[in-house]
């Protein structure tokens, strides 16, 4: 799922806020004011025929020099499904061929990056919890519900849906999934 309209960029931002646990408030920490700049990004970019595309690109150089401000944060456009909570500063760096559904929580010192053979980095299900310096290398299929322990390495792809994942190299620890590592507002609907 992508932004394509002015209600879709509404849609995004609210689960954001929800997934951050921000009140509605004139007053937006950086790591907000990230997201925000990233959902805009996503709608120029996405949206915008010919010169108004060109806004897009005004805000992608704001957004990256307020992830660097954040720690280091690298993420590109249209990777992420609403819902989206980024934890704690510190770095983050996603592949632009990485795919991830809705209601994702991601901490820092992540990296979700391609290989060299294939060039395509992970598609996660919604609902993931990737917890601090894990890394989700190559083009691996991860199912909905799952949770990634710290400092885990995936390099295959796991199927089935509401999982933990743990280990170098990961393997499947439990069934417990990720529903407790997430806001509970995402599931009020």
């Amino acid at each position: 799922m992508q932004i394509n309209s002015r209600k879709d960029l509404k849609y995004f931002l609210e689960r954001d806020r929800i997934a951050l646990k921000r009140k509605k408030s004139f007053f937006k920490d950086d790591i907000w004011k990230f997201e925000i700049l990233l959902r805009k990004a996503e709608y120029y970019c996405n949206c915008m025929p010919g010169p108004l595309k060109k806004i897009g690109s005004l805000y992608k150089k704001r957004l990256y020099a307020l992830g660097r401000k954040c720690g280091g944060f690298s993420i590109p456009v249209n990777a992420f499904g609403p819902g989206l909570s980024i934890a704690h500063y510190g770095t983050i760096v996603v592949n632009e061929t990485t795919k991830v559904g809705c209601n994702c929580r991601i901490h820092e010192g992540v990296t979700i990056g391609a290989t060299g053979r294939s060039g395509q980095a992970a598609h996660i299900g919604d609902n993931c919890f990737i917890a601090t310096g894990a890394k989700i290398i190559g083009a691996v299929e991860l199912g909905d519900d799952v949770a990634i322990g710290a400092n885990a390495v995936v390099t295959k792809s796991f199927a089935e849906n509401h999982i933990t994942l743990a280990g170098v190299p990961a393997k499947k620890i439990s069934d417990h999934g990720s529903h407790d590592f997430l806001a509970e507002g995402l599931f009020n609907e």
